[in-house]
């Protein structure tokens, strides 16, 4: 995988915040439903309850984090370069559904779900199972599985909210106000993408972009404070950029809302999910009506036949490079 420097692109993202799938992003869900059409309670009993840094109610992270749009666009690296297209390009997501059944954490068994149809021209792959810190148990297979047929490729990665232990044992580690609850937050999210870059790295997924799923996670509840949930978020994307990373968002405007309020990352690119209907939905929500944080759209995800499927929104096969690695 290209060498990345982590720490060496510095991103002022992160002033205190006024304040596929299941909860399992992109295909990382039952078959019955798809991640977008799914909506669960949020759990208030958790440590690290923001303190007086943290004023009560979502809101835009501050002045700085309306940069991060463009810092993110600086991080391009020189990818190989794809030839361009017309029109729209059809792929997949998987991650952990797809792997052999009886796999996986307790709480979220692998399915063996079918993997993508014959059309797919790119696979972008679930690092996790289900939540933060636990790997997606087939990806070295998966990843094999994209190369054998010369796919393009790129990841996502499920976001969740720490558990008190979680938050005890990584709240000190990051780069941030450790002295503070909204530091804390931030550096277990920040840790989350480390453990995730890792992820990568030793199953040798070459990525572009990371895409942060945002969303309800089933057994793994996001806090009741919408503000906390962000600077949760909010560590995440600083932990994938400074690695060298471009980011983006997976997620619905409403699923996005139920986690983090009106929180803002500046406008990265967006992922937008339609849940079970169609290719030509998932092409409308391209469109300005279904703006997740205000990022440009990507691609649009549609669920069919207990596969999600995905298509390129206007203008990205120009240089489908920005977003998949090729093999």
């Amino acid at each position: 995988m290209p060498t990345r420097l982590i720490g060496a692109v510095a991103v002022l993202l992160l002033l205190p915040l006024g304040a596929c799938s299941d909860a399992d992003p992109a295909g990382a869900g039952d078959a019955a439903s798809s991640p977008a059409d799914r909506e669960q309670k949020a759990d208030d009993g958790r440590e690290g309850r923001p303190d007086e840094d943290h004023p009560g109610g979502a809101s835009d992270p501050g002045g700085d984090a309306g940069e991060l749009a463009d810092e993110v666009e600086d991080l391009a690296q020189a990818e190989p370069r794809i030839a361009p297209r017309t029109g729209p390009v059809i792929g997949a997501d998987i991650s952990w559904p797809q792997c052999p059944k009886g796999m996986g954490i307790p709480e979220k068994r692998t399915l063996g779900m079918p993997m993508p149809v014959d059309a797919a021209e790119y696979v972008v792959l679930g690092l996790t199972n289900g939540p933060a810190f636990t790997p997606n148990p087939c990806l070295a297979d998966q990843v094999a599985w994209v190369k054998d047929r010369g796919l393009m490729a790129a990841a996502y990665s499920v976001t969740s909210y720490p558990d008190d232990a979680t938050l005890r044992r990584l709240g000190d580690d990051g780069p941030f106000n450790a002295g503070s609850a909204t530091g804390r937050l931030r550096n277990v999210g920040y840790q989350q993408a480390l453990y995730n870059i890792a992820t990568l790295e030793e199953v040798g997924l070459d990525t572009p972009v990371v895409w942060i799923d945002v969303e309800p996670v089933t057994h793994f509840e996001w806090s009741s404070d919408l503000g906390a949930n962000a600077h949760v978020v909010a560590g995440v994307a600083r932990g994938y950029t400074d690695a060298g990373y471009r980011i983006g968002i997976y997620s619905t405007p409403y699923l996005w809302e139920v986690v983090v309020g009106d929180f803002s990352l500046g406008g990265v690119p967006e992922w937008r999910a339609a849940g079970q209907t169609s290719q030509r939905e998932a092409l409308d929500r391209c469109g300005p009506d279904w703006s997740i944080q205000g990022g440009p759209a990507v691609m649009g995800q549609w669920v069919e036949a207990r596969r999600d499927m995905n298509v390129t929104c206007p203008g990205i096969s120009a240089d489908l490079a920005r977003w998949f690695h090729p093999y």
